[in-house]
């Protein structure tokens, strides 16, 4: 099995990428245990999208029956699921309603981004600064979300709500750090 990057600074990108994501997943699984199924059922919803991207990641990383367009496609898909159901249909109440709105609207354009600059064909055609735009919005989402978390009254959920905010963050810098290698080529 040989691995697809040879740069060591790609395969820095993506190896922080998984390691941190596989740490973060594997706290929200614990906080699911932890607090029970009936609290957290939603987390273990979007648990499985997430764990979804990082089996297809390693499987890009390492060249193993997965072709550019499937990971691509399938991984645009999962975080596209992840950002529907956490931000638009189930959003987390926040304790004000800018910081609400704000949020809403940067996942309705990240979703628009997702769709355009993903799910076509020819998307080796992107630059670098297209790719990274949807880093930098899926970031400044978790920063709001964050400044909400530090705003309101800290509970039993709050750091774990801490660590839930950043995986999907996480993920998108491995995709773009992916596709960004992908339009080099």
């Amino acid at each position: 099995m040989s691995i697809r990057f040879t740069n060591k600074s790609d395969i820095f990108n993506i190896v922080v990428t998984v390691v941190a994501a596989v740490l973060s997943v594997g706290i929200m699984l614990y906080g699911v245990w932890h607090f029970g199924l009936q609290n957290t059922w939603p987390e273990l919803v979007l648990n499985v999208f997430y764990i979804a991207c990082l089996v297809m990641m390693w499987m890009y990383f390492f060249n193993y029956r997965i072709t550019t367009e499937q990971f691509n496609y399938w991984c645009s898909m999962c975080v596209g699921i992840t950002i529907i159901l956490r931000d638009i249909l189930f959003p987390p109440t926040l304790a004000y309603y800018s910081i609400h709105l704000g949020c809403l609207a940067l996942s309705v354009a990240l979703i628009i981004m997702l769709t355009y600059f993903y799910a076509r064909k020819d998307w080796k055609r992107y630059t670098k600064s297209n790719l990274w735009a949807i880093f930098v919005v899926d970031m400044i989402i978790a920063l709001l979300y964050n400044i909400d978390i530090i705003l309101e009254p800290s509970d039993e959920f709050t750091s774990y709500m801490m660590v839930e905010i950043w995986i999907r963050p996480t993920i998108t810098y491995g995709l773009v750090a992916c596709f960004v290698k992908e339009t080099k080529e």
